[in-house]
């Protein structure tokens, strides 16, 4: 079968491959890949900037925004052919830690987790690939178009459970929250804003293509200007950074309301250094109870989470996020952006579309 593979440590070296059918073990499903989404870990381990492969092999194959089919399933197992799934990414480390221990192994302590299409798991880009029955989600049908994006939907369900539970340390009662990127994950923070029915406004750099649409499709509000002038108007009570620039992440945290919440979603580069006032972020953190959090990766229970907020939102509204759809044999197009792209997809079968 047919494989999109990259050896990690190794620029230039992501190709379309042939690689052995897989083989279901006892407790897995066999699955026929239907789609997958390329995020910007994909793209670093393209970049052979990360990235580790399965013990014993020189490739691992890349992806881990899953969608799939079920071709065959357990006996006695809640799974049945033609069931639309999604795979987890992660698996906790075989120690385990505490974390791990406790089914919390999007918090693993001393980094022994695996991660398929990333450390040392082959991922789910591929014409067909097993899971385990514990490690995979159900997806509405509705979802048949749009379900590899469960897995960033995962990530903002997370963050929103931590701003949660942040904000109940005493009264917390969010009205305003601002979405700092108008990236897939941005907008899926923002859809999960509305779906909590708090007042979301998205600021990006751009001014025109797809996202001002995408953004007042989905009932929020859309600014493109300076982040001061507009946390100066805004006051919000939560801020969901999803840039990882550096500028944005410390203004954000002087920007919010008092008792703000920020959480950090977006991962900076190594290597820039730009001048903050430590003493002023540090005397208004205090002073106003503000907290700062940083949030990644998932756990089943944000797998469900996530799964929820997909099958309650607008399916066409999802799909408009899909700017590009390559198919497998064309699949190292998706890694070189074009100017209006939101969310890529790498179509892994006919039957996806």
């Amino acid at each position: 079968m047919r494989a999109l593979t990259v050896t990690p440590g190794q620029g230039g070296s992501l190709a379309v491959t042939e690689v052995p059918d897989p083989q279901p073990g006892a407790g897995e499903l066999l699955v026929e890949g239907l789609a997958l989404g390329v995020c910007g870990t994909d793209k670093e381990i393209a970049r052979g900037d990360y990235g580790w492969v399965p013990p014993g092999r020189d490739r691992l194959v890349l992806g881990h925004e899953s969608l799939s089919r079920v071709v065959s399933a357990p006996e006695g197992s809640d799974f049945a052919p033609g069931d639309l799934v999604a795979g987890v990414v992660r698996r906790p480390d075989p120690v385990p830690c505490g974390a791990c221990g406790h089914g919390e192994f999007d918090m693993c302590r001393n980094g022994r987790y695996t991660e398929r299409g990333i450390k040392e798991l082959d991922g789910y880009g591929s014409e067909l690939w097993t899971v385990e029955t514990a490690y995979s989600l159900r997806l509405d049908q509705r979802l048949r178009r749009v379900g590899m994006l469960l897995e960033p939907t995962t990530v903002v369900a997370k963050a929103w459970e931590q701003i949660q539970r942040v904000g109940e340390r005493a009264w917390f009662e969010p009205r305003r929250v601002l979405v700092t990127g108008a990236g897939p994950i941005g907008l899926l923070a923002a859809l999960l804003g509305v779906q909590r029915d708090l007042d979301v406004h998205v600021l990006d750099q751009v001014a025109g293509g797809p996202k001002p649409r995408l953004v007042r499709e989905l009932g929020a509000t859309y600014h493109h200007e300076d982040i001061g002038a507009v946390t100066k108007h805004l006051e919000p009570d939560v801020v969901v950074e999803a840039t990882g620039a550096g500028n944005l992440v410390f203004d954000a945290m002087a920007g919010t309301a008092a008792f703000g919440i920020v959480c950090l979603t977006g991962v900076s580069p190594a290597g820039r250094t730009i001048s903050v006032d430590a003493g002023s972020i540090n005397r208004e953190l205090v002073l106003e109870n503000d907290a700062v959090l940083g949030s990644v990766n998932a756990n089943l229970r944000h797998y469900r989470s996530a799964a929820e907020a997909l099958a309650r939102a607008d399916t066409g509204w999802l799909d408009s996020l899909i700017t590009r759809r390559v198919p497998l044999e064309r699949a190292t197009d998706a890694f070189t952006p074009t100017e209006d792209d939101v969310k890529v997809v790498i179509t892994l079968s006919n039957a996806q579309e």
